[in-house]
């Protein structure tokens, strides 16, 4: 009977390591299997990932294109849905949604006009669209520019 108890590994399935450097009645003595000179055959020899062997590398053949911004302004983006969450809390501040989970930084924050929003608030963001703002002072609040 067939158990994980007696179960053996057939010949040959274990295959021993092969020792290199360890004279030449071995099979791979002298210069351990890497020829007789040049860059591989030394130690810490070899080239870097990506090298060509000289050719003009791939990275350098191909075109570049476009740039970055780094005065790109980035907002955190919220919807006049979610300003539902902060409802109780007067003014709408950008910690207060932080606070609520709406946003994950405190930084720039743009509210976008998703949704609807049935309590009238005083919100207070850095950033409005216009139907956003409109949503907003049509339920009774403030749309105020931080």
């Amino acid at each position: 009977m067939l158990k994980l108890s007696n179960l053996t590994s057939s010949a040959g399935v274990k295959k021993s390591k092969k020792r290199i450097g360890r004279g030449i009645g071995s099979g791979k003595g002298k210069t351990s299997g890497k020829g007789q000179k040049g860059q591989n055959s030394r130690s810490g020899g070899g080239v870097r990932p990506w090298f060509e062997g000289g050719q003009m590398p791939l990275q350098r053949r191909l075109p570049k294109r476009g740039f970055t911004n780094i005065f790109k302004k980035s907002y955190e983006i919220v919807n006049v849905q979610q300003l539902a969450r902060c409802a109780g809390n007067d003014p709408v501040t950008p910690e207060v949604m932080k606070e609520k989970g709406l946003i994950k930084k405190i930084r720039a924050v743009k509210i976008l006009g998703a949704g609807e929003l049935k309590e009238s608030l005083n919100v207070h963001a850095h950033k409005f669209s216009g139907s956003a703002q409109a949503k907003i002072e049509k339920s009774g609040g403030k749309a105020i520019n931080l």
